[in-house]
């Protein structure tokens, strides 16, 4: 993602449709549980995407994308079951879903982006936390409409019959998050690439210089804020299609804060953090369970240390970032690639 910053539209098409190739070539050489690891990056990078353009180069801090990936989560579930008697096919059925997700996304995002327009800092942190704890308050108080604690059922989207029979499930689930994932980080590229995102780095840089150049300083934090929300809905419909329920165990405070650690450890400052940011997400929780695999603890102790041991893991990375790298893994990525460059470079001098 580092290379697409500064490149053309075309340029940035093409090398989305590099991306999906390699997708696609990682879905049949994985099994099919990592196959499903890989359909929930996609989904994670849905959400840490548009949390990285809102909090890393707009400066507006949120604490509460895991609510927001739960208005998508509960979108879908609702839009199914009104769906469920319909004559609509499974696929536009699927397609429908997911376009309410994103709408009521953006309506919720921009709601909220007209309340944190006027404020910063601590106070924008507090009104998105208080969103974070409200919307998955609202399953167990409307519980005969959300489902309670126990949640909603999603549908499995099986795959179209123009695949063939044979092809697994969980392949299915990789090509379908991509297929929605890829677009939407397309979008979001040439978005922070164009001159709106110019806008937005500037209002985080300075708002008063940005205000007395001509930009709408409160359009621009309303607008970002109601995009990001958008993809954190998306985020969360590809949660509950993924793993077919709707409930707000699966979106708890700790997942908003956990998507703020994620963004910051991968890099605030471009896109190519968010995907870092949704790799820790996916693959922290698989090690602790590898590890404690290992480990000859009682099973109660095994589960404890399973649970707790990504938060301390994403802790320490997080003060060790914080220490040793302010800008995050894609930070280093881009310094490594650099100093590369710079060698072979002068290798060439040397040679000439």
């Amino acid at each position: 993602m580092t290379i697409l910053v500064g490149s053309s539209p075309l340029r940035r098409a093409l090398l989305t449709a590099l991306a999906a190739a390699l997708v696609l070539v990682a879905s049949y050489a994985l099994d099919p549980f990592r196959d499903f690891q890989l359909a929930t990056v996609a989904a994670y990078l849905c959400a840490t995407a548009g949390l990285t353009v809102l909090t890393g180069l707009n400066g507006q801090l949120s604490l509460g994308h895991g609510a927001l990936m739960a208005s998508g989560a509960y979108t879908v579930a609702l839009a199914q079951d009104a769906l469920a008697g319909a004559a609509v096919a499974p696929v536009w059925i699927l397609v429908l879903t997911l376009l309410g997700a994103l709408t009521v996304g953006v309506a919720v995002g921009a709601v909220v982006g007209l309340a944190a327009a006027r404020l910063r800092g601590p106070h924008l942190a507090g009104l998105t936390l208080g969103v974070a704890v409200v919307v998955p308050s609202l399953a167990t108080t409307f519980g005969a409409t959300l489902g309670g604690e126990q949640g909603l059922p999603v549908s499995a989207a099986a795959p179209p019959s123009a695949l063939g029979p044979t092809v697994p499930y969980e392949r299915w689930q990789v090509w379908l998050a991509w297929a929605v994932t890829l677009p939407l980080l397309l979008l979001l590229t040439n978005l922070v690439n164009s001159r709106f995102g110019r806008d937005l780095r500037a209002v985080r840089d300075h708002e008063v210089a940005a205000r007395l150049s001509g930009i709408d300083v409160a359009r621009t934090r309303v607008v970002t804020f109601t995009v990001s929300a958008g993809c954190a809905a998306v985020g969360g419909a590809l949660m509950a299609i993924l793993t077919q329920v709707a409930s707000p165990g699966s979106y708890p405070l700790t997942l908003s804060v956990f998507l703020l650690m994620a963004v910051v450890i991968g890099g605030l400052d471009s896109l190519a953090g968010a995907v870092w940011g949704a790799l820790l997400l996916v693959a922290l929780p698989d090690l602790a369970r590898s590890v404690t695999a290992l480990l000859p603890f009682p099973p109660a102790q095994a589960q404890r240390w399973e649970g707790n041991l990504p938060t301390a893991a994403f802790g320490l990375m997080l003060i060790t970032v914080l220490a040793l790298a302010p800008s995050g893994v894609a930070g280093l990525q881009r310094r490594a690639v650099r100093a590369v460059v710079e060698r072979r470079y002068q290798r060439r001098v040397r040679t000439r």
